[in-house]
This record gives C-alpha cells, structure tokens and sequence, in this order.
C-alpha cells in the first residue's frame, strides 16, 4: 500500500483534521508501543500500520 492510500484511508475514517492528531498522538500495542507516525519512521510497511489501526479502533470491513 503506498502512504498516499494510507493517509487517504486515515483521513477517511478519522476525518482530515483529526488522523494526523490520532497518528502522532495515540499509542497503540499492536504497533509495539509506537505511534502511527513512530511505526511508519521504524520502517513499518504502511499496510501493515493500517491492519494494526482498524483493529485497535475498529475500522468496518467495507473500509478496510
């Protein structure tokens, strides 16, 4: 997935003002204790950052 992708998902289901906020505020464990932007700057492949987001928030599956 490339981060565009990412970053248009995000914004789809955070709304454009808040995904940025949520990604560099918010831990999350199934990032390993990392950020969205921490887990992306460690080298995280943006799908993988997006699969570990809509299972920690509960993204439905039709946006997945």
């Amino acid at each position: 997935m490339r981060l565009t992708i990412f970053w248009e998902r995000m914004a789809d289901h955070f709304g454009e003002a808040y995904a940025d906020s949520f990604a560099r505020d918010h831990v999350m464990a199934e990032l390993g204790g990392r950020t969205v932007h921490g887990a992306l700057d460690a080298g995280w492949e943006a799908k993988d950052v997006w699969r570990a987001v809509c299972a920690a928030v509960g993204v439905p599956p039709d946006k997945r």
